[in-house]
């Protein structure tokens, strides 16, 4: 979570020209204040942060602060609001019309819950946005996170919201933390298929997950017709992150960044907001899939076989002692077969996506097995 991740996916964005295009201007975020921090978590939570913060020599544990996923610092509440007030001042101009699509990729802090810390996470950012997306108005959201770790302190936040689905593709709890999202974990009572878990089983690649996200996601965000995607973008998926197991390639990254921006266009008139999230090859993989996202957000991808600015490849070996790939992809051969070929029960991802369908699609009236 080094902060070298967002000033090495600015300092690629403006090299690679994204930064500067027309389509594209830069706000800038505000820390939040206790009443806009009180939309999503409780006030006793932000005061034990606020303490934490002005004296890091103490720590909450009952509220996940001082732990080993989160140990305290100094400035710590500050930080973490202003994270927070980015993904703010995106769904506000999104929700004012100022814009369709809004990036904030120091955002996506998905482990937070109401009144704990959790998984690097202190203030949930995503969650804001949905909240102030729906208090302006907007009807229905769709949260779709592709993390390689489970959304759990999002979707916990929306549990029982019928005006919010929340999607997370993840690794399954079963090998990774935080230990929970699977198929079963549909929502609250008020909310039943509110929420859905594609819960993916290690070493899983490009072709499985693919395939997976195209045999779920789609068809839900279709049926839900949500007004406004929120999606949460951790690139921890990738093979070279030292923390997960799925070994994706920045091509898939980039993919389903498309492919969500392609439903927002079909679905919400283009409207879009996007976060970052997890991701810990911090010089080599965040910057290159994160800059493909601000990128394909203002409409004007980067291409794979793009070079990897020279100045920028130089910049992070004298600063970090890190070699960068030389192309924007990892020129992976990204292909998977379409859900419409046929279900493999020998094949464990297969089985992760039949579990997801039979809990959840029957609820918007689509058939686990064809639709």
């Amino acid at each position: 979570m080094h902060p070298c991740r967002l000033e090495l996916t600015m300092r690629l964005s403006e090299q690679l020209g994204v930064l500067g295009g027309k389509n594209l201007t830069r706000d800038t975020p505000v820390v939040a204040s206790d009443s806009e921090l009180a939309a999503v978590h409780d006030a006793q939570y932000i005061k034990e942060v606020r303490k934490v913060s002005d004296d890091p020599s103490i720590s909450a544990p009952d509220f996940g602060l001082g732990t080993e996923d989160d140990p305290v610092f100094a400035g710590m509440h500050e930080a973490s609001a202003r994270i927070f007030g980015g993904s703010l001042v995106a769904a506000e101009a999104i929700a004012s019309e100022k814009t369709v699509r809004a990036v904030n990729f120091a955002g996506g802090m998905h482990h937070a819950a109401k009144s704990k810390a959790s998984g690097f996470c202190i203030y949930n950012d995503a969650a804001a946005a949905i909240q102030h997306l729906l208090d302006s108005g907007v009807q229905r959201v769709c949260y779709i996170d592709v993390d390689a770790h489970h959304g759990d302190g999002t979707e916990s936040l929306f549990w029982d919201d019928e005006r919010v689905l929340t999607i997370s593709v993840h690794e399954s709890g079963m090998s990774l933390f935080p230990g929970t999202g699977f198929a079963n974990e549909i929502g609250g009572p008020q909310a039943e298929g509110s929420a859905v878990n594609l819960a993916l089983p290690a070493m899983t690649g490009d072709a499985g997950w693919m395939r997976a996200f195209h045999a779920v996601v789609p068809q839900l965000v279709r049926a839900f017709k949500p007004e406004v995607i929120v999606s949460q973008h951790g690139c921890d998926a990738h093979r070279d992150d030292d923390l997960t197991n799925l070994k994706l390639s920045v091509d898939a990254q980039r993919q389903v960044a498309l492919d969500i921006s392609q439903l927002a266009d079909e679905i919400c008139e283009g409207r879009w907001l996007a976060t970052g999230g997890g991701g810990y090859n911090v010089t080599g993989v965040v910057p290159r899939s994160w800059s493909h996202l601000i990128a394909i957000a203002a409409g004007t991808p980067v291409p794979l076989r793009t070079y990897v600015p020279e100045e920028f490849r130089r910049y992070v070996l004298e600063t970090y002692g890190k070699a960068v790939p030389y192309l924007m992809g990892d020129d992976a051969q990204l292909w998977w077969r379409n859900w419409e070929v046929g279900y493999d029960p020998a094949d464990p991802v297969d089985r992760a996506i039949i579990a997801t369908r039979k809990e959840v699609f029957p609820l918007y009236g689509l058939d686990p097995w064809f639709d």
